[in-house]
């Protein structure tokens, strides 16, 4: 159905990579509802609920729900939250939050996974710088994926850029990933990196590329729940992710929402077909 290159990485044809445009527009929408929901008094189950019934109202199912046990079709994280936050009803939304929603959606077979950070009402300006650097440094990261580039001009695209703006804690624990056929593939694409090294990319390659930025240091812990990731600091944190196809006209995001427009045509990205 498709080849590999080595090590065990998908290489996508055209078709495939515009089936799985198709599993994207689903998260994009799922996405756009959530962050129209997200509302002072707005439980984070509620915005879950908003996301599933757009994903299942697609024909396509939600990434998800039940992986390795995960409860909710989306990942819901609040302020201190660094990703992979539970959606409960018991997590009830104030005016100055902020709120990370990472959602993924399976169309026909084929994946999509894309997060945004959300402000709650008016935020303080130290979050949303939070937010412009976390969302510049994604795009920095996304601008590296062109045939021949490697992995470590991801990781060193993002890491330089979040280390020029302030200090700024960059979570190494945690990165981005190959995507296809299932949600988590190989490679595991770090936030960090040095450039020139690492796996070359082809054209074909679809990653998903997800910086993560603490207003504190990058140190995180994991709760008792065993999924959500907290900063050590109990500092904010943003995230934000696309996924993204390595053709020979450059990075192709197939995931793109509308408001991403100005930027992909600010970079000369592909078109993804609006």
């Amino acid at each position: 159905m498709f080849r590999r290159s080595k090590p065990d990485i998908q290489i996508k044809t055209p078709e495939q990579i515009r089936m799985m445009r198709e599993a994207g527009k689903v998260v994009a929408r799922a996405l756009n509802a959530v962050r129209a929901a997200a509302a002072p008094g707005m439980s984070t189950l509620d915005l879950d609920a908003v996301a599933e019934e757009v994903i299942r109202g697609a024909g396509a199912v939600p990434s998800f729900k039940g992986y390795q046990g995960f409860p909710g079709s989306i990942c819901t994280s609040v302020n201190e939250e660094v990703v992979h936050g539970i959606p409960r009803a018991s997590k009830v939304l104030a005016e100055g939050d902020v709120v990370s929603v990472d959602c993924g959606a399976i169309l026909e077979g084929w994946h999509g996974d894309s997060a945004v950070t959300v402000p709650v009402g008016t935020v303080s300006d130290d979050d949303v710088r939070m937010m412009d650097v976390c969302r510049e440094s994604m795009w920095r990261g996304i601008a590296e994926l062109r045939p021949g580039r490697r992995l470590g001009d991801i990781g060193h695209a993002i890491d330089s850029y979040m280390a020029s703006q302030g200090s700024w804690g960059n979570v190494q624990e945690y990165g981005g990933h190959g995507i296809g056929t299932e949600m988590h593939m190989e490679p595991h694409v770090l936030n960090h990196g040095r450039p020139g090294k690492g796996l070359r990319l082809e054209e074909g390659m679809c990653l998903a590329i997800e910086p993560m930025a603490n207003q504190g240091t990058r140190n995180v812990a994991v709760l008792e729940d065993e999924w959500t990731v907290v900063t050590r600091d109990g500092r904010r944190s943003a995230h934000f992710e696309h996924t993204v196809a390595v053709t020979a006209q450059g990075p192709m995001v197939l995931t793109a929402r509308e408001d991403d427009r100005p930027e992909i045509e600010k970079r000369s990205f592909p078109d993804p077909g609006w």
